[in-house]
């Protein structure tokens, strides 16, 4: 089973196969390659996959998700 995080573009550099950006993930930020997600700028968010964008959502679909994750985290007995 694969997991892909969304997270939201902070900023963008490089091009082509080295294309990079910061992402953040609620509060964790961290370098990601952009490279499958041409389209992809700042403020779009993101899913994420091992340090891969592997796909662009919209916001409201990035906060289904933080909110789907939250409520399992919840169930497991760990939320913060």
């Amino acid at each position: 089973m694969c997991l892909a995080v969304p997270g939201c573009i902070m900023s963008t550099r490089g091009a082509d196969l080295s294309r990079m950006a910061r992402v953040d993930f609620g509060g964790v930020v961290r370098d990601v390659n952009i490279a499958f997600t041409p389209e992809a700028s700042e403020g779009d968010y993101v899913l994420v996959h091992v340090g891969v964008a592997i796909a662009t959502i919209d916001e409201t679909a990035a906060a289904r998700i933080f909110q789907t994750l939250e409520t399992l985290d919840a169930a497991s007995g760990r939320s913060a």
